[in-house]
């Protein structure tokens, strides 16, 4: 790939990802696939001078009881959250990577710390979706069929940050025209909310009126996720521009359109 196509710049975004029950039941997988698609990856991005390298990494990567909101200076303060810990550090090891090859060959290789990401294109498979592809199938399918119910993993009590995919390319886009450091940026929208309030909030633009209930034999995951940006935008001038209702719309709209359109009777 290098080779044929010479690449000035290289955005590694590939990632085997899931949500907390993907994690759970492929912590092997999860670990070496995504540690060496990126070692090799930006081995041979040096080998093939590419000028500027940018990693998505994920923030997975945190300490599970990390102070909020989380500041890059405490991403190393403790182990992540169990079950997505093996998928969190094979990704922060490309932050060790990025900046060892930057102390000793001068290579170019910024890393992002980027929250969880959602809209139109997501991954809406129940067995491997995060949790608003998840939520919105399941709001949508109760509300179709008619159902008083669905259930949500959890107690609803964790909270989440989570950033629209256009403003995470946006961000992108700005740090490898803005930001060449050696130092983790984070990027996200700074916007906490719980689980609880997530589901009903997606309940409601959905249009499902029923119950949501709560299974509390699946794990919560990370009790709280919520980011400090100030770094994004001091650095590379980065700032979240959409409201989060309306990235629901869209993702819903799209989501609509692709898989859950009603059949028309012959």
């Amino acid at each position: 790939m290098f080779t044929d196509a010479r690449p000035q710049v290289l955005f590694h975004l590939a990632a085997v990802v899931g949500g907390i029950g993907a994690n759970a039941n492929n912590p092997g997988s999860f670990f070496y696939k995504n540690a060496i698609m990126g070692i090799q990856l930006l081995e041979h991005a040096r080998l093939s001078a590419v000028e500027k390298t940018i990693v998505a990494g994920t923030i997975c990567a945190y300490p599970k009881f990390a102070s909020i909101p989380f500041r890059e200076d405490a991403l190393w303060d403790g182990y992540p959250e169990e079950t997505n810990a093996p998928y969190g550090i094979a990704k922060k090891a490309l932050l060790v990577q990025c900046q060892a090859y930057r102390q000793q060959y001068g290579m170019s290789a910024v890393y992002l710390l980027p929250v969880n990401l959602y809209g139109p294109r997501d991954n809406f498979d129940l067995e491997s979706s995060h949790v608003i592809p998840a939520i919105i199938r399941k709001a949508v399918t109760a509300r179709d069929a008619r159902r008083p119910s669905f259930t949500c993993w959890g107690d609803g009590s964790p909270t989440r940050e989570f950033i629209y995919v256009a403003d995470a390319a946006e961000a992108l886009i700005l740090a490898a025209e803005r930001y060449d450091g050696a130092e983790p940026v984070n990027v996200g929208s700074s916007r906490e909310i719980s689980i609880r309030e997530l589901a009903q909030t997606i309940s409601r633009i959905a249009g499902f009126t029923g119950e949501i209930r709560w299974d509390t034999s699946r794990p919560n995951g990370q009790p709280r996720r919520k980011l400090d940006v100030t770094k994004a935008a001091e650095l590379f001038g980065f700032h979240a521009q959409t409201s989060f209702e309306d990235g629901l719309r869209e993702t819903l709209a799209w989501y609509e359109e692709q898989y859950a359109r009603p059949s028309v009777p012959a």
